[in-house]
Formats: C-alpha cells, sequence, structure tokens
C-alpha cells in the first residue's frame, strides 16, 4: 500500500510524504513499512506545484497532521524517491494507491520531473477506491488508528479495511460455488 501527502490535487503536485507498506490482502498482516518527509521547498524547486485550496485544507486538519509538514525536515525530492526506490527494489509487488492515479501517477510525475524510472511494474497498479466501492460501509464504518493524514498511518488503515472487504468478497464467491 502506499500513501502520499500532497501540496495539490492535480498533476505534478508538491509530495510533501510517502508512506508504504508491505501487506497480505487476504489476511490484513503487514510487513516491512517506509516513510520519509519531503522537503516542500525542494518540490517546488524541482518543478512541482502547490494550489491554494490544497494549503486551506491542510490549515483546517488536526495540529498532529499540519505539524508534520509545516516543520518540515524532509528530504530532498530526489534522495525520497531515491530511498523509496531501494524499498521497492527487486519486489514484485501489486502495488496499491487510493486511488491508483493519485497517489501512484502523483509519484510517477515526481520521477518524471527527475528523469527517473518509476520502481514498480506499472500493469501491478491496483485501485484501493475500486475494491472500496464493493462495500463502501466497511471503510465509512472503520476506526481509524493513528494520526489522520500521516502517509504510514493512512496505509495501515487503508490496508485494514481494504483485506476486509477482500474477506467479504471471498466469502460471498464462496457461497456461490
Amino acid at each position: 500500500m502506499v500513501d502520499i501527502e500532497t501540496m495539490g490535487n492535480q498533476s505534478f503536485s508538491a509530495i510533501t510524504s510517502i508512506g508504504a507498506l508491505e501487506f497480505d490482502l487476504s489476511t490484513g498482516e503487514t510487513g516491512n513499512e517506509f516513510y520519509c518527509k519531503i522537503d516542500l521547498q525542494n518540490c517546488i524547486d524541482n518543478g512541482l506545484k502547490m494550489n491554494a485550496s490544497t494549503v486551506l485544507w491542510w490549515m483546517k486538519q488536526n495540529e498532529e497532521a499540519r505539524m508534520e509538514i509545516a516543520y518540515n525536515d524532509g528530504l530532498h525530492l530526489e534522495q525520497a524517491l531515491r530511498q523509496f526506490s531501494n524499498f521497492m527494489e527487486d519486489k514484485n509487488y501489486f502495488v496499491w494507491g487510493n486511488s491508483a492515479r493519485f497517489d501512484l501517477g502523483l509519484l510517477q510525475n515526481a520521477y518524471n520531473v527527475l528523469g527517473k524510472q518509476i520502481p514498480w511494474d506499472f500493469r501491478k497498479e491496483r485501485c484501493l477506491r475500486t475494491l472500496v466501492f464493493f462495500n463502501e460501509d466497511i471503510k465509512r464504518n472503520w476506526k481509524f488508528d493513528g494520526i489522520a493524514h500521516n502517509a504510514l498511518s493512512d496505509c495501515y488503515n487503508q490496508i485494514g479495511y481494504a483485506s476486509e472487504i477482500f474477506k467479504l468478497l471471498n466469502r460471498a464467491v464462496d457461497d456461490i460455488v
């Protein structure tokens, strides 16, 4: 599962953090995790963009989430993406995002501005929003644990409800067969 926090909701938006977490969809068990904060000014210097509506949205979020970006002691974009690539290296993951074209798409844009290749197989991108479509109540009723809008906390919670939905779908298929 991959989650990012950004300063925009359009292509080439500045990324303030990346979270990623290995997991087994059928059990919800998690494995190795990755988290890094990214220097906002360095994103801007590399051509990524901010939009006012997202900045205003961040101002309305909880203090813990705001502090993650307000006192940004993050890595330069190239260093953060290199570390993320190392985390992904030599793994044959399905890569989940919420949605694939937001989290994974904005990450791909960041790799593109630096002239780097994405560290996953684009054919293995998966969309959490599509899975949630099959039982939106599970996500709606999910008790969030951790810091909302922290990329790694979001990964843990997204895995939790994704796994519950997947188990429900498997039981439904078993009932048909």
